[in-house]
Order: structure tokens, then C-alpha cells, then sequence
């Protein structure tokens, strides 16, 4: 059985910086290309960021990009979404899963979950303004 484990999240002011991780039971990370979601009310889960399984490609939406960065320890099965210059929009929970990433940056997702069923709690990340 999968558990996708989201932490890292909490309140900071807008401009702050935050490094949420993601970590799995069940599964090695590295076996799939992982996206990042955030999900906030009344909207959609959105894939914001996906890290092909090579740990190469990188894809972000517009909204993220030269502010986030998605990075993997492979040692330590974990996954990381290294967030800078956060903004009060970027308020949501946040969640990763395997994935299935887009082939260039831009809209608004770049990443298709490959398990719904995998989902985890996610982590929330608020930012005031």
C-alpha cells in the first residue's frame, strides 16, 4: 500500500520562503517522474511544478516560474519543492504524486497524476500579505 506524505507547510509573509518534502511508503520516487499540486478553495488541483523521472526535465506553470524549483534525494527516497518570493495566490495545500508531466512549462498545470488513489493529507502553505 502507497502513502505519500506531505510536510513542510505553514504561515509566512508574502516574499518568505518555504521547502516542503515529500516522501513515500511503498513506493521509490525515483521510479516515476513526481508533480507537485496545490489545490485551494474553490479551485482545481493543479500540477505546478513536475520533475521528469530522469531528475533532469523540470516543467512549471507560469505562475511559479524562477520562484520554485523541484528538486529529489534519491538516498533519501524524498522529494522537495524549494519555494521562494511566495506570494499570497500561492496559498493552498499542497500535495505530490507521480506524475505524468507536460512537455513544456506554462498554462495552468503542468502535471497529470498518474494514481488518484495515491494521494496523501498534503501540506498547507499560507502567505499574507
Amino acid at each position: 500500500q502507497v502513502h505519500m506524505i506531505e510536510s513542510g507547510g505553514g504561515l509566512v509573509p508574502e516574499g518568505g520562503s518555504l521547502r516542503l518534502s515529500c516522501t513515500a511508503s511503498g513506493l521509490t520516487l525515483d521510479d516515476f517522474a513526481m508533480g507537485w499540486f496545490r489545490e485551494s478553495y474553490g479551485t482545481t488541483r493543479d500540477g505546478v511544478a513536475c520533475l521528469g523521472r530522469s531528475g533532469v526535465t523540470k516543467t512549471y506553470v507560469d505562475s511559479v516560474k524562477g520562484r520554485f524549483n523541484v528538486t529529489r534525494d534519491i538516498p533519501k527516497n524524498t522529494l522537495y519543492l524549494h519555494m521562494n518570493n511566495l506570494k499570497p495566490d500561492d496559498t493552498a495545500t499542497y500535495y505530490c504524486a507521480p506524475a505524468s508531466c507536460s512537455r513544456a512549462s506554462g498554462g495552468h498545470s503542468v502535471a497529470d497524476a498518474l494514481f488518484p488513489s495515491y494521494w496523501g493529507q498534503g501540506t498547507q502553505v499560507s502567505v499574507s500579505s
